[in-house]
């Protein structure tokens, strides 16, 4: 395969790299280092180049002789990697330091100084696969299409195929199978590469104990429980991963791992050992939004894990909206809520959490004036890496004011959704989808009617390039109320459309419903939101977007729509984008002049 003689001697001189140090010599500058590739593409061409560790030695700008001869001993067994990664296996490689073969030159003797690199590389006939056999194979299991006779023989298929063979096997139970022996032959003459892998696939096991091997601030019993790892059923990899994702999600941990034992017990159990390192118990975050008729949006949350020692979240969230808005209200037009949210993990098995929930809120709008509290236990459950679920039991009282006079509604809900999420990344999406469908009934306590509350939210983003520099994203939101009138309906439930969160451009909750008593929110609501959104620069990007709302009085059918288009600004954080839009109305008649947002992260 090549040179092997002159390979071995290259093997040994690298081993013995460290020598150099013993070597005295004067800092001098490399001053030129070439490639002269020949045989192999552009892309191997460049992988070769950024393979080679001169080529990092240039880049930093290192000068000590005595690195450059260490670099290039250790290029030898690289670029021949690299090549053999391409299908090439009778490739020769030759370094020369100011004219002198890198491996012929005495490690006790290196020169003060290296001026001028040549890398020369013959990557000879690209090799096929003569033979190519992997065995024995667990049921099921493909092997890449890559490792097949006529194939190229490139090494990254032989990877591949040992990974699919030894991933298999441990997928029916078998945690322990691995290679048991090779072969791999270079024909030169014919330029193919015969490959015959054995594979030991051990015996069938189940898992055993999960052992704590590092204090945590969280009981035992709770890892042990939150992991949910089923002992004394069959090993399957898959639910290894199931389980460090579970403690992960809690956020009570920075790290997780879990490493399966190196010896199997006499019973044919496997034991797994469990690591982590606890978080920060105490977090706190804030955010703010900025538009010209809306105001200042502030807000706040507090966090406390493991309050409990069982990997508990405490939350507090705080808000303050239409601060300096323009909007006005009943009593100075600032809306106020606070909440606080407990839950905890594993409280129904492995993939459900627990919550209690409290909140008071006050909402002061033009049309409209409520005091709120509810108190709220639920579920969460995760049913899958994309897929979760909620079911909640609320009691809520409100008091309003509106064109009605002063009112009061009692009534106890059971809010449910249920979210599919798909995206490239929560805060700033590329590709992916998001569907949410929720659903709330309610039961209306001493005068309050009963009915039921559905909303929809679905998103989509499609990506026009491989960097995710062009993104297209769309988004379209529903909303319906079934049971009582609009007058009848407690106004918490009741669908308004303007604003940042639904139509930019147009005034907040500006498109509404009027009725021969007064001004309400409707029983049914659409929204249609579309983006282009151009990466200019790695922190730069512009937006340009189109908003549609509609609110009708009933729970289906008649209503109005108004739109607002314009332009944005994004400029990417650590935490997401901050986002500046400006945009305008477009159709409708609830607005004029142009509106200014700023927040932080994308509009959806």
């Amino acid at each position: 395969m090549g040179r092997p003689t002159l390979f071995r001697l290259k093997a040994v001189r690298m081993a013995c790299a460290g020598a150099l140090c013993l070597s005295a010599g004067a800092a001098a500058a490399l001053d030129e280092l070439d490639f002269n590739i020949s045989g192999v593409s552009e892309e191997v061409e460049t992988s070769l180049e950024n393979a080679a560790l001169l080529s990092q030695l240039e880049s930093e700008g290192r000068r000590d002789p005595n690195d450059v001869i260490g670099a290039a001993l250790s290029d030898y067994r690289r670029l021949l990697v690299t090549l053999y990664e391409a299908g090439h296996y009778s490739a020769t490689v030759s370094i020369r330091l100011d004219g002198r073969e890198a491996a012929e030159i005495p490690l006790l003797q290196t020169p003060a100084r290296v001026s001028r690199v040549l890398v020369t590389v013959d990557a000879g006939p690209k090799f096929v696969f003569g033979r190519a056999e992997i065995a024995p194979l667990a049921d099921g299991t493909e092997v890449p299409e890559q490792f097949a006779p006529g194939e190229r023989a490139e090494a990254s298929a032989i990877r591949g195929a040992v990974d699919a063979g030894v991933s298999g096997w441990r997928s029916v139970g078998h945690a322990k199978a691995a290679v048991a022996g090779q072969d791999l032959v270079a024909d030169h003459a014919r330029q193919t590469l015969d490959a015959s892998v054995q594979l030991a696939p051990g015996p069938r096991l189940r898992f055993g104990d999960l052992d704590i091997v590092r204090d945590s601030a969280v009981k035992d019993v709770r890892l042990r429980m939150i992991a949910g790892l089923p002992t004394g059923e069959v090993f399957n990899p898959d639910e290894l991963d199931l389980a460090a994702n579970r403690l992960r999600r809690t956020g009570a941990f920075s790290s997780v791992t879990l490493t399966e034992a190196e010896t199997v017990n006499p019973d044919g159990t496997l034991d797994v050992a469990l690591e982590v390192v606890d978080a920060k118990p105490r977090r706190f975050g804030f955010g703010a939004e900025l538009s010209t008729l809306e105001g200042l949006t502030l807000s706040t949350f507090w966090l406390h894990r493991n309050i409990f020692d069982g990997a508990e979240r405490l939350r507090f969230d705080a808000r303050v909206a239409q601060i300096g808005g323009q909007a006005g209200g009943y009593e100075g037009g600032i809306d106020y809520s606070i909440g606080v949210r407990l839950e905890r993990p594993a409280a129904l098995g492995p993939d459900t959490t627990g919550f209690i929930t409290a909140q008071a809120a006050r909402e002061d709008e033009p049309d409209l004036l409520s005091d709120r509290l509810t108190f709220g236990i639920g579920v969460s459950r995760r049913f899958s890496d994309t897929v979760s679920g909620e079911l909640g039991v609320n009691y809520t009282f409100l008091r309003t004011r509106d064109d009605l006079g002063e009112r009061e509604f009692q009534y106890v809900s059971l809010p449910t959704k249920v979210t599919l999420d798909r995206r490239d990344d929560t805060l700033n999406p590329t590709e992916g989808v998001y569907v949410q469908l929720g659903t709330t009934p309610f039961l209306g306590l001493g005068d309050t009617q009963s009915g039921a509350r559905f909303t929809a939210d679905a998103r989509a983003y499609y990506s026009l390039s491989d960097e995710g520099r062009f993104t297209l994203a769309g988004r379209l939101q529903l909303g319906s109320i079934v049971g009582p009138e609009v007058e009848d309906t407690p106004p918490d439930f009741l669908f308004f459309s303007g604003g940042g969160g639904t139509v930019r451009g147009q005034p907040y909750k500006s498109l509404n419903v009027e009725t021969d008593d007064g001004t309400f929110g409707g029983r049914s609501f659409a929204g249609l939101t579309a983006e282009f959104r151009a990466g200019i620069t790695d922190r730069f990007g512009l937006v340009a977007f189109a908003d549609a709302g509609f609110i009708g009085e009933g729970s289906a059918g008649n209503g109005e729509w108004h739109s607002g288009a314009g332009l944005g600004v994004r400029y990417q954080t650590g935490i997401g984008p901050i986002r500046l839009d400006v945009a305008g109305p477009t159709g409708g008649s609830t607005g004029d002049g142009i509106q200014v947002y700023l927040g932080i992260g994308q509009a959806f």
